[in-house]
């Protein structure tokens, strides 16, 4: 019998693809799982699937109508990563932008309230180097400035609070470069209610993205994996108002 075939294969970087409908990254720690997802071996490699159930990235990488990997880091830069939870994102940015040992030299500001997760992430940390936890308040900026090296060029935000929008765009005129890309994963359902439901407050925060001078390219929906919620992605201006 032959090989089983899973697929095309497109290929994001050199470790994250796509094979059939699945998103899958290099395992940069080889036979250990995070979150219980599956493992492939692919052209000699073992490979992790990035589960787009557990991972609000992976489902805006798999659902964008533009380029996928456009959604991605840069390997080797530093990132911040607002509202880290229990870091299966980050375990998958860390193969993407880190790799094994951390040979490419990335590093991911991992920012949580919860002291578990952030015991969840040091756990994490110690098998990846190149992911650094820290405990503190996304709303507080000032407690975020000495873990950073400069400025960043991609930001993540998962915070599910009243008022999201308003401290991602204080982090972005904070911490992200001119013409950086902020992800902002929104969660209609923990904003007030008004009439117009979810699309209403996609509208809001885009347009209060807009007035801070990003200029948005995409709206993405995640209905189906995460209910209420749209990934908003963003690029800051050239230089800040």
């Amino acid at each position: 019998m032959g090989r089983k075939s899973h697929g095309k294969t497109d290929e994001l970087s050199e470790n994250v693809l796509t094979q059939g409908r699945g998103l899958w990254t290099r395992n940069a720690v080889p036979g250990v799982r995070v979150r219980g997802e599956g493992l492939r071996r692919i052209r000699g490699e073992e490979w992790r699937s990035w589960s787009p159930r557990h991972s609000k990235l992976g489902a805006g990488i798999l659902r964008t109508k533009s380029e996928r990997a456009s959604l991605l880091p840069k390997i080797g830069s530093q990132v911040l990563y607002l509202g880290a939870g229990h870091g299966t994102t980050i375990s998958h940015l860390h193969d993407h932008m880190c790799g094994e040992g951390n040979y490419l030299g990335g590093s991911i500001i991992s920012v949580d309230v919860a002291p578990r997760c952030i015991r969840d992430l040091v756990s994490l940390a110690k098998k990846r180097p190149g992911i650094l936890p820290v405990l503190a308040d996304a709303r507080q900026p000032d407690t975020l400035r000495p873990w950073l090296n400069g400025r960043v060029d991609w930001l993540f935000q998962d915070v599910s609070q009243s008022g999201q929008v308003d401290f991602f765009l204080s982090a972005a005129v904070n911490f992200l470069s001119p013409n950086g890309v902020a992800l902002l994963s929104l969660k209609s359902a923990s904003e007030p209610n008004v009439e117009g439901g979810s699309e209403q407050h996609y509208a809001a925060a885009v347009d209060a993205m807009v007035e801070s001078g990003f200029e948005v390219l995409e709206v993405i929906r995640l209905k189906g994996w995460e209910d209420q919620h749209a990934l908003i992605v963003g690029k800051s201006p050239s230089k800040w108002p």
